[in-house]
């Protein structure tokens, strides 16, 4: 089955593969101006050639527990999927969009929020709204991570 422009497949009332086009990062948060989007896949370019050139030198000093070699990995993989897409998936290089797909409304339906909630109220609310890609998962997994079991190989 193909998924076209917009579409969705229900897997489980918790979890669709839900095609969209994303121009930004997280949460389709966009850079403004005419070169945002040019600086944001270089940034994500300079970010990948780091993390190459700092696992090159973890792997020559051989210092290095087996995890913190994975989660740097899963962000550079992640990053690297993220700048294949906004690089080639779009009308001009360097331009394009990333592909989202994933989407887990965890409680299946949206309800409708009352007014009298602050920020929300009035609205519909969908628990755990955010439509991301493997890449981004491989990114939040690998962040995640270092930060809760690597944090002293980065002082």
């Amino acid at each position: 089955m193909l998924l076209g422009y917009e579409g969705e497949i229900y897997i489980f009332d918790w979890f669709r593969i839900h095609y969209i086009e994303n121009n930004g990062m997280a949460y389709g948060i966009e850079l403004g101006g005419e070169y945002g989007k040019l600086f944001l896949t270089l940034f994500r370019i300079i970010v990948v050639g780091w993390g190459i050139f700092y696992v090159n030198k973890l792997i020559k000093e051989k210092q290095f527990p087996t995890g913190l070699f994975i989660c740097l990995g899963l962000i550079i993989g992640g990053a690297l999927g993220n700048i294949i897409d906004s690089t080639f998936y779009g009308d001009t290089l360097f331009y394009g969009k990333v592909v989202d797909m994933l989407y887990f409304p965890l409680t299946g339906e949206s309800y409708f929020l009352p007014d009298w909630i602050p920020y929300f109220g009035g609205d519909h609310f969908v628990f755990f709204r955010p439509i991301f890609n493997i890449a981004d998962s491989g990114i939040f997994v690998g962040i995640t991570s270092l930060l809760l079991f690597y944090r002293k190989y980065f002082k």
